[in-house]
C-alpha cells in the first residue's frame, strides 16, 4: 500500500533542510569569527607580531574564498553531503593543531589554509545552493537569510563561550574545545546530500562550471556585484579580526570583545531575517545600496562619538544588523540572473571576491596599527568603500536574463 505525504510534510523537511543548513554554518562560521579574541593570546606566545599573525588570518579569509568556487563546483557534480562532511572535519583539525602552531607559517597552515578552507567547503556557497534546491522556490528569499542567520547566531553563542573558556582553561585550551563543537555539524552533512545539479527543461544541455563562470564574467550586473561584494568582505574581515583590538584599545575589558562580536552576530540574525524577508517585497540592488550607506554612515558616527562601552556595544548592534545581511540579496540575485543549474559555483566566485576584499580587510588593519598606533585609517577606507559600494549597485540590471542552456532554474 503507497502512503502518500500530508499537507504538512514537505513543509517539516523544507524547516529540516533549513535547520541543517543553518546549525553548520553556525558552527563553522562562529568558531571563525572568534579567532579575533585569540590574536592577542597568540601574540604572546609566539612573539612573532600582530602584522605577522593578522597576517596568517587574512590568508584564511582568501582561502575561505578561493575553495568556494571550487567547492561549489564540487557540490554541483556530487552533491553538497560529501563536500560539507570533509570541509567541517577541515575546520575541526585546523582548529585543533592551532595552539601548536609558533611561527607565522604554522599559523597560516592551521588557521589560514586547513580551518578557512574546510569552512569554505561548508560555507554560504555550498549551503545557498543546497537549500536552494531542495525547498520551494517560494521560500528562498526567506530562506537565505535564515541559513545566513545561522551563521552569525552561531557568532552571538560562539564568542561569550570563547570567552569564558579562555577565562576558564586558558586560550589553547579553548581552541581545542571550540574545535571539538564544530564536529556537531557533521549530521548535517547527511541531511544536506541532496542531488548533484539541478533538473534542466527538456532540451537543454548542461553547461560545465567554467563554461557557466565565462558566461556570468560577460555580466555587467554580475561583475558590478562581485565588486560591491569585495567591499563587504573588506568590512567584515576587519571587524572579525580586529573588533577585539579597537575595544581594547577604548580600555575596555577583555569580556566586552567578546560581547561586542556577540553583537555583531545577534544583531545579524535580525539583519538576515530581515533581509530574506524583504528581497521578496524590494528590488535587491536598492536594498544592497541602503546596507551599503548605512555601514558608511555608521562607521563616521563611531569616529566622531566618545568610546564607552555603551557605545562600543551600540555600534556593534548597528554594524550586525548589516554585517551579513548582504548574503541574501547577493545571492538572490546570482539566482536571479542565472538560475540554480551552476549557482554553488557562480555564487562561489562571488564570494571568491569577497574574500579578496577580507584579506585585505583583516592584513590592512594590523599593518595600519603597527604604522601609526590606531585603526583610524582603516576606518576612513572602510568609509570610502563603503560608499563606493552603495552607488556601484545602482547600475546593476535587476531583470531576469533570458533562460540559457543549464543555467535555467
Amino acid at each position: 500500500m503507497n502512503k502518500s505525504l500530508t499537507p504538512s510534510q514537505p513543509a517539516v523537511a523544507a524547516w529540516l533542510v533549513l535547520l541543517a543548513a543553518a546549525g553548520t554554518f553556525a558552527v563553522t562560521m562562529g568558531t571563525r569569527q572568534t579567532m579575533g579574541l585569540f590574536l592577542s593570546p597568540l601574540n604572546t606566545a609566539t612573539g612573532i607580531g600582530v602584522g605577522n599573525i593578522s597576517l596568517a588570518f587574512a590568508f584564511g579569509q582568501l582561502c575561505w574564498g578561493l575553495t568556494q568556487p571550487f567547492a561549489g563546483a564540487m557540490a554541483d557534480r556530487v552533491g553538497a553531503g560529501r563536500v560539507l562532511l570533509v570541509g567541517a572535519l577541515l575546520v575541526a583539525l585546523g582548529t585543533f593543531i592551532t595552539p601548536w602552531m609558533s611561527s607565522t607559517a604554522g599559523l597560516t597552515f592551521s588557521i589560514g589554509i586547513l580551518a578557512a578552507g574546510g569552512a569554505g567547503m561548508a560555507g554560504p556557497a555550498v549551503l545557498m545552493a543546497a537549500t536552494t534546491r531542495m525547498i520551494p522556490s517560494s521560500m528562498r528569499g526567506l530562506a537565505t537569510g535564515i541559513v545566513n542567520a545561522g551563521g552569525s547566531f552561531g557568532q552571538f553563542l560562539m564568542a561569550p563561550i570563547a570567552g569564558a573558556l579562555m577565562l576558564a582553561f586558558g586560550w589553547a585550551n579553548a581552541m581545542q574545545v571550540l574545535a571539538l563543537i564544530v564536529l556537531l555539524a557533521l549530521p548535517a552533512a547527511y541531511l544536506l546530500r541532496g542531488q548533484a545539479g539541478h533538473p534542466l527543461a527538456a532540451g537543454q544541455a548542461p553547461l560545465g562550471a567554467l563554461a557557466a563562470v565565462r558566461k556570468a564574467l560577460h555580466n555587467p550586473s554580475y561583475l558590478m556585484l562581485a565588486g560591491g561584494f569585495f567591499v563587504c568582505g573588506f568590512h567584515v574581515a576587519f571587524l572579525g579580526t580586529h573588533l577585539p583590538g579597537v575595544v581594547a584599545m577604548c580600555g575596555l575589558p577583555l569580556q566586552y570583545g567578546a560581547w561586542s562580536l556577540a553583537m555583531l552576530g545577534l544583531f545579524n540574525i535580525v539583519g538576515s531575517i530581515a533581509m530574506g524577508w524583504a528581497v521578496g517585497r524590494w528590488r535587491m540592488k536598492s536594498l544592497l545600496s541602503l546596507v551599503y550607506a548605512t555601514r558608511a554612515l555608521a562607521v563616521l558616527l563611531f569616529l566622531l562619538a566618545p568610546k564607552n562601552a555603551v557605545v562600543m556595544l551600540a555600534f556593534a548592534a548597528v554594524m550586525g544588523l548589516t554585517f551579513l545581511s548582504t548574503v541574501p540579496p547577493t545571492a538572490g540575485l546570482v539566482a536571479k540572473f542565472f538560475g540554480t543549474a551552476n549557482m554553488a559555483t557562480l555564487f562561489g566566485v562571488v564570494m571568491l571576491t569577497h574574500q579578496v576584499g577580507g584579506f585585505l580587510g583583516a592584513w590592512l588593519g594590523g599593518r595600519v596599527l603597527e604604522a601609526t598606533g590606531n585603526y583610524n585609517g582603516v576606518w576612513y577606507i572602510d568609509i570610502v568603500l563603503a560608499i563606493g559600494a552603495a552607488l556601484l549597485h545602482l547600475p546593476i540590471r535587476e531583470a531576469r536574463i533570458p533562460v540559457r542552456a543549464g543555467l535555467g532554474a
